[in-house]
């Protein structure tokens, strides 16, 4: 499919920092940086932790709490809701805290946040207070629950709140109407480990949370969130201890499985190794695995833990491949004009489908076709869970938020972000929800990208094909959401092509100002082998190719059209 190709340039009052070496300073001059300290580099930098609303009284809620209470974490079934829920669990057992115990609601049973029921299932440890974390501020009726049974409550969030805030003794998220906090972008594990290091203030007992930071990174990086300058700080500070081996043994562990170097981790790695084999326990079985898998002391426990994550993972990738093919098959029956045209946005469903892979078909789909989309499964009683991903230019939680508004009873609930959201209706609601949210999206439409576009850094020079730039681009933050990784354009001459492992392709290149021959590889577009030519423009990031114990440069190309 054709992409449209645009070339990021510096605004006018940024220039490339003279201390940084040439590519690095003209990437980040891109990205709007000019100097060390817009880039962000040392946890000194980070946002102050008293400037988060709510942490005082949160630390103070707490330690009412460690020598006779019982504190019971509620989490979340993603890789944020279980580094957020590790996180507390090892800072207050470091802290002394005589009981604590954690409850992540099985999706299929409970569904997402505190529930009537998951406070139902609670009361059955006997807790005398409950902290949500990575959830909880839309949770109104199992807040409700929890005060009529006696219970205190912390909820520690990060999501948009809804107009009616949940009944708690204190509530932490930078994006209540109020809040002061500079960066709106800290995720669920942020909000967690803010929490943590005022308590630990309070107490002054000798735990610091930096020792944490693996985690935050850990779950900073798998949600996805706006890689701002305080995020950056949090995740390169976490890959740091995690790179000196001063980290949980089931990171190690998980990194271990996927055939990474946890000396040499990169945000990457987290993303694509790491975090889905953890999320794969909250999509497939239940969170709770992968928690322990990041609590284990011992690293032959956490092995174990870890091996049973990596083979959930492969039952995920199964499941996911069989969805995917029938949403393609989906998306062009809907397809109008020969073949040209879509609706706005899409709603797909399928009976069969499993509910904890809907977000990443969604996902997928939405690469593919440059629309928003929205998948839904069966939950069981005429009812249907969706997982929505939108494009630049439509905040797909705003939008669910309006059809709401202008028809009660549709979405009995939903939740999320600008990018991604969930929600859940009646299966005979369907139809309805997607014409009113064809609508909604219609009233969106002129600031929408439907186009897929594909920003570089430019071109790179014959003389810029080296190992040592590839090297500097990994190790020069950790990219993301907002800070994209770098990628180029270029005009090449294909001088091999070849399928290997079923789908990909790959490929021997010459720049077509000439230089050295490389290694490029595409993933996941071997289809496009027969339409290849000699010159072919692509768009490329450049990557260390590690194998055998040999580094060298390799292109990892994500589009190909005719030069």
């Amino acid at each position: 499919m054709s992409r449209l190709v645009r070339r990021r340039e510096p605004s006018c009052a940024t220039k490339a920092h003279t201390g940084w070496p040439e590519l690095l300073g003209r990437v980040l001059a891109n990205r709007g940086i000019a100097d060390n300290e817009s880039l962000g580099s040392s946890l000194a930098e980070m946002i102050p932790v008293g400037l988060l609303a709510g942490v005082t009284e949160a630390a103070a809620l707490l330690l009412r709490h460690r020598d006779k209470g019982r504190v019971l974490i509620v989490g979340d079934f993603d890789a944020d809701g279980a580094t957020s829920t590790a996180l507390m669990m090892r800072a207050l057992q470091a802290m002394g805290f005589h009981s604590v115990d954690f409850l992540v609601p099985n999706r299929f049973e409970f569904g997402y946040g505190l529930t009537p029921e998951i406070v139902q299932l609670a009361l059955q440890r006997e807790p005398t207070l409950l902290v949500t974390v990575d959830n909880g501020i839309s949770s109104i009726e199992g807040a409700r629950q929890a005060a009529l049974a006696g219970l205190d409550l912390l909820v520690t969030d990060h999501h948009l709140p809804p107009t009616e805030l949940p009944i708690a003794q204190v509530i932490v998220n930078p994006n209540l109407a109020d809040s002061e906090f500079p960066s709106k972008n800290l995720a669920g594990v942020g909000v967690a480990f803010y929490v943590m290091a005022a308590l630990a203030r309070e107490l002054a007992c000798g735990f610091s949370p930096a020792d944490l930071l693996d985690l935050v990174a850990l779950g900073t990086i798998a949600d996805v969130v706006p890689m701002d300058k305080n995020n950056r700080i949090l995740a390169q500070e976490g890959l740091k201890r995690i790179r000196a081996g001063r980290c949980a043994p089931g990171i190690l562990a998980l990194l271990d499985l996927a055939g990474r170097d946890a000396r040499r981790v990169t945000a990457s790695d987290l993303a694509f190794a790491v975090a889905p084999r953890l999320n794969a326990a909250g999509r497939l079985d239940d969170m709770s695995l992968g928690i322990r898998c990041l609590l284990a002391q011992e690293p032959e426990q956490a092995r174990k833990w870890a091996a049973e994550l990596d083979q959930l993972n492969r039952e995920r990738r199964s499941i996911e491949g069989r969805m995917q093919e029938q949403a393609l098959q989906a998306v062009k029956s809907l397809q109008l004009d020969g073949g040209h045209e879509l609706p706005l946005v899409l709603c797909l469903f399928d009976p069969d489908w499993h509910q904890g892979v809907v977000g990443l078909v969604a996902s997928r789909i939405k690469d593919k076709v440059h629309r928003p989309v929205f998948a839904f499964a069966r939950t069981g009683e005429g009812e249907l869970k969706g997982s929505a991903r939108s494009v630049s230019g439509l905040h797909i939680r705003d939008a669910m938020d309006n059809v709401a508004t202008l028809h009660p009873g549709l979405l009995s609930k939903f939740g999320g972000h600008a990018m991604a959201a969930g929600l859940s209706l009646a299966e005979a609601d369907l139809e309805a929800f997607r014409h009113a949210m064809q609508l909604e999206v219609a009233r969106w439409q002129d600031g929408m990208d439907l186009e897929g576009v594909l920003w570089t850094d430019g071109p790179l020079a014959p003389e810029e094909f080296k190992l040592e730039n590839a090297e500097l681009i990994r190790e020069a933050a950790p990219w993301g959401q907002q800070f994209p990784e770098p990628r180029f354009d270029g005009l090449f001459h294909v001088l091999e092509s070849r399928i290997v492992g079923e789908t990909h392709l790959k490929m021997r290149v010459r720049h077509a100002e000439g230089g050295q021959v490389w290694d490029a590889i595409a993933f996941g577009q071997g289809e496009l082998k027969d339409q290849l030519g000699q010159n072919m423009s692509l768009v490329y990031r450049l990557e260390v190719n590690e194998w055998q114990g040999s580094r060298s440069l390799q292109l990892m190309v994500e589009h190909i059209q005719p030069g």
